[in-house]
């Protein structure tokens, strides 16, 4: 019964690294494929409207650019480091209460979701800053 349980547990993490890596291939293999049919119909397109002598369209504008758009909002910034603060906290607190010495691994997403908190903040102000004028009072040379 000792045998299958060690195996168990020497599987589940090479299953879960596996299909995390699955997962993410996939994902780069049909965002690929869509561009590619994207491009091959416009093309095609592009191709009927020569040989019917027809004017060409314009390419719409983005064409080129990445589909997959990262908004960047403060607010954006603000909900991922909350999220990222509570489960680093969570995780800090509940290895702490087992009293496992690795309840410092908890600090990893505690840190990080401080950081998009404090990266909301500084976007929120470069917003908010009138352009070409004058700098807020902390960059003021003192």
């Amino acid at each position: 019964m000792s045998n299958i349980t060690d195996v168990l547990a020497l599987m589940i993490p090479i299953l879960a690294i596996f299909m995390g890596i699955s997962v993410a291939l996939l994902s780069v293999y049909l965002d690929a494929r869509k561009k590619r049919e994207m491009f091959q119909l416009y093309h095609a397109e592009r191709m009927a409207a020569i040989e019917k002598g027809i004017e060409l369209p314009p390419l719409p504008e983005g064409f080129f650019l990445d589909t997959r758009k990262r908004d960047s909002s403060p607010a954006r910034q603000r909900r991922i480091g909350l999220i990222l603060l509570f489960i680093g906290m969570a995780v800090t607190i509940a290895l702490w209460q087992t009293e496992h010495r690795q309840f410092w691994w908890g600090l990893v997403p505690l840190g990080i979701g401080v950081a998009f908190l404090i990266s909301g903040q500084l976007e929120r102000r470069e917003a908010a800053k009138p352009p070409g004028g004058q700098a807020s009072d902390l960059s003021a040379p003192r």
